[in-house]
């Protein structure tokens, strides 16, 4: 890595704080962002020697400071709950700060590389291929307000770039399916099924499973394309490493699995034959549920930044031995 600096926004959450501990550990100067405000932030960071701490109300500030030294700012940050109703608090948080940030990349000749979403995709029936054309995204209807934060600046820097406006040399968005990583701890509701599923699973009691509201999926068997976080890193570490980048990118394994297929990796990561017990989705759920998402990985294959993305069973059963039975053990 270079002695340039790398801004990583959310770096307390649990995707930038993995990201901003593999930058660091390979070598860069990173500078962390967040508002630190649950407990356990600061502490998903304590492995990483870091240059310097902000918050976001810093940032612009910070970032006119030090222009010259920056190399890359990877926005991580945002209101991310599928369920929030601010929707000031979402555009604040989520467009207003990432257009700051776009415009400020273009203007400063920095690399940027933010977080989009597959909640932009909605319910799947215009599919999961992450054509950045403004046609294309035209088409998309995500299903709350999270997913269409992140769908209007999929949409506008889109538009920024087909007209030619000035652009950041190197960017990316991506496009991240379902996530489950170590330091989701805090996220409450937000936190990935594995992490919802394992304490059950690791005491011998059943896990619970929405029952299925559509004919075409059995109960448990609504799928995802759940992606390990460490796959997630790897695909930012290529991107940064990349001469030539523009456009939006899937990150995902390219293989959707059942929920079902989460439990069972879960109970044998801890030894236990699955039980799984079935209940009612909310109803506030059932018109705006996804009942299939699948990553079309070839654009991320092409460029040459796709991993050898683990399979389910590998990626939960490294997270549960190596992350989730120390987290959890001392809070019984």
């Amino acid at each position: 890595m270079t002695e340039e600096l790398l801004l990583v926004t959310g770096a307390g959450g649990f995707i930038g704080s993995n990201i901003a501990c593999t930058l660091a550990a390979d070598g860069a100067r990173v500078v962390a962002c967040d508002l630190f405000h649950h407990p356990a932030s600061w502490q998903y960071l304590t492995s990483a020697l870091l240059h310097d701490v902000i918050t976001p109300d810093q940032t612009l500030t910070w970032l006119r400071d030090h222009s010259e030294a920056i190399a890359a700012i990877i926005h991580l940050g945002a209101s991310s709950s599928t369920t929030e109703a601010n929707l000031s608090k979402i555009i604040a948080n989520n467009v207003r700060l990432t257009l700051d940030l776009w415009e400020f990349s273009a203007l400063n000749g920095n690399a940027f590389i933010y977080a989009s979403s597959a909640a932009t995709y909605g319910d799947g029936s215009q599919g999961f291929v992450d054509d950045d054309s403004p046609a294309s995204l035209a088409m998309l209807q995500p299903l709350n307000a999270y997913g269409w934060s992140k769908h209007v600046v999929d949409r506008r820097i889109a538009e920024d770039v087909a007209a030619g406006r000035r652009a950041p040399p190197r960017w990316a968005g991506l496009k991240f399916f379902n996530v489950y990583s170590p330091n989701e701890g805090h996220k409450a509701e937000m936190r990935s099924v594995v992490h919802q599923m394992y304490p059950s699973a690791a005491r011998g009691l059943p896990v619970r499973l929405f029952k299925s509201e559509d004919r075409r999926y059995p109960d448990g068997g609504q799928l995802r394309d759940f992606v390990y976080v460490k796959d997630c890193c790897e695909v930012v570490t290529a991107m940064l490493a990349k001469a030539k980048i523009a456009g939006l990118f899937n990150v995902g394994t390219g293989r959707a699995r059942s929920f079902a297929d989460v439990a069972r990796a879960v109970f044998r990561a801890v030894g236990r034959e699955p039980e799984i017990d079935f209940i009612d989705m909310p109803e506030t759920l059932r018109e705006r549920y996804q009942y299939f998402t699948e990553a079309d990985t070839r654009k991320l294959h092409a460029h040459g930044l796709a991993p050898s993305f683990r399979s389910l069973e590998n990626g939960v059963a490294d997270y549960v031995n190596t992350h989730l039975v120390h987290e959890l053990a001392n809070r019984w």
